[in-house]
Parts: C-alpha cells; sequence; structure tokens
C-alpha cells in the first residue's frame, strides 16, 4: 500500500503538469481520494488534437476549438513502456531539451586525489659499522641541506683505531713490492677489507698507508644530497654498531600516492601519464607518470592506490601535501556517446528517453560502459542518430511509469 500511495502522489503532480488541473470538469469531484482520482484516469481519456491540455474521461467536444476529441492511447512497447505524448506548452513548461546520439573518441580519464610522500629510493639512513663516541657533530638539526661527501659528524671508535694499526703494520712488512699501489699489496688486503667494512672510504685508507699515521677519529660522510629529516645523535653520545644516527631524503623527485576507484581499475596500467595539481601552489602544474601499481585494494575504501614519479627540481612539493590528480588513459575510439545528465539510474536499471517526434517520448532500457568527461559510452539500446532528451527527462520517465501502473491495474481489474 505505501508504494501505491507514492505511485498517486506523482501521479496528481504529473497529471497536474499534463492538464489535469482543479479546474477541468475531470476534477469536479473536490472529495475524491487519490486512489479514486487515479484509478479514474486509468480509464481511456480523450483528448483534443490541438489542446492537448484538455483531458476529459468520456466522448466531448473541445471547449476552445469545437474539436471532437479523440480517445488517447497508451502505446505499448516491447521492453513494456509505453509512449508518452505531451504538448508543445508541455514541453516548454518541463524545459525538455534534446540532443542526438553521436560516435566519437572517449578517453579513459581518471580525476582523483593524492599525497605527496618521500622517493624511498632516494632515502638514505646513515649507520655506523662499530660503536663509539660522537664528536664533531657538524650537522646538529633537522631540515639542513647536505650535499654528497659532506662530513656529519666524527666518530671515536676503539675497534677504528685498531683497524689502523694493524694496516699500518702490514704496509711495512709488505712483501709484494713497494712500486704497488696501496689497495693492490698482499699482506694488508685484510686490514683493508676491514677498513672497507667499516665505511672507510679508499682515499683515506691510502692516505693512512702513506702517512703511516692513524687517525683518531673515523668520519662519516654523506652518502648523497640532499636534506635531513631525521636526527638522532647528539655530541658525546654513544652509539652502537648498526644505529640509526640520520636519515637524508634527496627531494629532487617525489612520490605521489593516489586511489584509484573500482570501475576504473582496467584502465590503469604503468608509463601512464598523469598532471598534478597542489591547491597549496594555485597556478602550477607539475607532470608525472605510473610507476607502480600496488597488488590490493584497500579492504575499507575499496580502492586501489597507485604511485606517480614526479620530477620536483624546484623542491616545492612537500612530503604529505594534499594533491589532485588527472591521469590519461588514452582514448577508446569509435563508441556511441551520451551526455551523464541524459542517463536515468534507478539501481535498477539504467535507461533514457527517446524523442519519437511529435511530442512522443519512450523511454528505453541502455546498457552502459565507461563514463568520462560528462560522457557515457553506450553498449546496447540506443543507435547513432537517435534523438533522446536531456533535460525534464526525470518526469517523462515517472509519466510512463505511471501508465504502466495504470495499465497493469486495469488488467488486474479485467
Amino acid at each position: 500500500m505505501p508504494s501505491l500511495i507514492r505511485i498517486m502522489m506523482v501521479a496528481l503532480l504529473v497529471m497536474t503538469l499534463i492538464g489535469c488541473s482543479p479546474d477541468t470538469p475531470d476534477n469536479a469531484d473536490s472529495h475524491e481520494t487519490a486512489v479514486e482520482h487515479a484509478v479514474r484516469h486509468a480509464e481511456p481519456n480523450f483528448i483534443c488534437p490541438m489542446h492537448p491540455q484538455i483531458i476529459r474521461n468520456q466522448v466531448d467536444t473541445c471547449p476552445l476549438c469545437g474539436m471532437d476529441l479523440v480517445k488517447q492511447e497508451i502505446q505499448q512497447t516491447d521492453q513494456g513502456y509505453p509512449t508518452v505524448n505531451l504538448g508543445a506548452n508541455v514541453i516548454q513548461k518541463l524545459g525538455v531539451r534534446t540532443q542526438t546520439v553521436q560516435r566519437g573518441a572517449l578517453w579513459k580519464y581518471i580525476k582523483t586525489v593524492g599525497y605527496v610522500t618521500y622517493n624511498k629510493r632516494r632515502i638514505h639512513t646513515v649507520r655506523n659499522q662499530t660503536s663509539g663516541w660522537v664528536e664533531n657533530l657538524a650537522v646538529r638539526r633537522v631540515g639542513l641541506e647536505v650535499k654528497k661527501g659532506q662530513l656529519l659528524l666524527e666518530l671515536y671508535s676503539p675497534e677504528f683505531l685498531a683497524v689502523q694499526e694493524e694496516f699500518i703494520a702490514a704496509q711495512e712488512k709488505d712483501q709484494s713490492g713497494i712500486l704497488k699501489k696501496y689497495e693492490q699489496r698482499e699482506d694488508s688486503t685484510g686490514p683493508r677489507d676491514h677498513l672497507r667494512y667499516l665505511d672507510v672510504p679508499e682515499s683515506l685508507a691510502n692516505e693512512i698507508a702513506r702517512s703511516g699515521k692513524p687517525r683518531h677519529r673515523m668520519p662519516i660522510y654523506a652518502p648523497q644530497y640532499g636534506v635531513v629529516i631525521r636526527n638522532k645523535v647528539h655530541k658525546h653520545m654513544y652509539v652502537p654498531p648498526g644505529y640509526p644516527m640520520l636519515t637524508i631524503a634527496d627531494l629532487s623527485s617525489v612520490w605521489v600516492e593516489a586511489e584509484v576507484y573500482g570501475h576504473q581499475l582496467e584502465w590503469v596500467k604503468r608509463g601512464l601519464i598523469a598532471d598534478i595539481e597542489v591547491p597549496a601552489l594555485s597556478g602550477q602544474l607539475w607532470e608525472g607518470h605510473v610507476n607502480y601499481i600496488y597488488p590490493e585494494l584497500d579492504p575499507k575504501t575499496r580502492t586501489l592506490k597507485v604511485r606517480l614519479l614526479v620530477p620536483n627540481q624546484n623542491g616545492l612539493l612537500k612530503p604529505n601535501m594534499f594533491t589532485r590528480v588527472r591521469i590519461y588513459g588514452g582514448p577508446k575510439e569509435d563508441v556511441l556517446l551520451i551526455p551523464r545528465e541524459a542517463l536515468i539510474v534507478t539501481g535498477e536499471r539504467e535507461s533514457v528517453i527517446i524523442d519519437r517526434g511529435d511530442g512522443k517520448f519512450q523511454p528505453v532500457d541502455v546498457i552502459t560502459g565507461m563514463q568520462s568527461k560528462g560522457n557515457v559510452e553506450i553498449l546496447s539500446g540506443l543507435d547513432e542518430g537517435d534523438s533522446i532528451v536531456i533535460s525534464g527527462q526525470f518526469l517523462i520517465d515517472s509519466e510512463a511509469n505511471l501508465q504502466a501502473s495504470f495499465r497493469r491495474l486495469e488488467n488486474a481489474r479485467e
């Protein structure tokens, strides 16, 4: 019963638009219920060919032009949807606009959002291979920019001193030939490898071999250009082997991690070009490309995360910035296109209203494909050149459904 009441309420609205108003003789009985009114309208109606707003439920003449009223037939289609007849004034009141179905190219265009993150391939954590005490701390705070090879700190390490003494002693008794290069001498190979294990540069090892004097502190240099994003040491601090003292990030390129919805998954592949905008930096545009697609969907949002590699030579993009992303997947050629606003989606079906001409409109079910930039691909249900309604189609669809419901009521009564 609630569904029938809803149908009757919509019926009153549509009938008002198409000529069933309180001023017409059809509504002489102002005390009739909505159900009685709807059942009465299920009977065959008679309308004026020249003035479609004149509707009677019995044979009569038009009070405006005197023509005999003709019976209004509810035209059934093979899909079960009737054809709705509207007069020119009703079409104007509803603001009905139409457009022709055409073929064209539909771009696989993904518009989404994302966040800037560090390029983890350009992050380096500085660790010590031996225990010791931090001395001569050259980089004391986060945010400082460092160059590759720049001194970060010096470490006083008893192990480093012991290895140097062994290395110098091996140089003195090496019998492989004084003319050989320092790194090629046989007796000093073991101590040199030990120095390499401690991440001592070859240039420093050669200097120790030439001078024959040990260094009291082991220098630690920046392995790459970048910005210090973590600093976990202070002067005179004792650090055990493998301690993460400093972390350096190169921001000349960053990652943008974006979310892609389920219906767009088949469009995404590695190498696609993307545009990135940052609301905080208006008027600027960055170009990147998809370099990784994560293997699983987020269980909460049901979206797939993709990673974009974005050059950032000017350093304006900062980690955790919010971005707007457009990923271009290339065109799909020669497809039937309709505007998105023409599509009626009810949850159970997708349909459009076809303009049959002479004020006749018919709902038809369609099967849709991809959607992009306000256009929808039609897989079946329409042909090229069909005229469809792009404005006012919802009331027409409601009227068609009501006429179908009245027809079912009439059949059930019979």
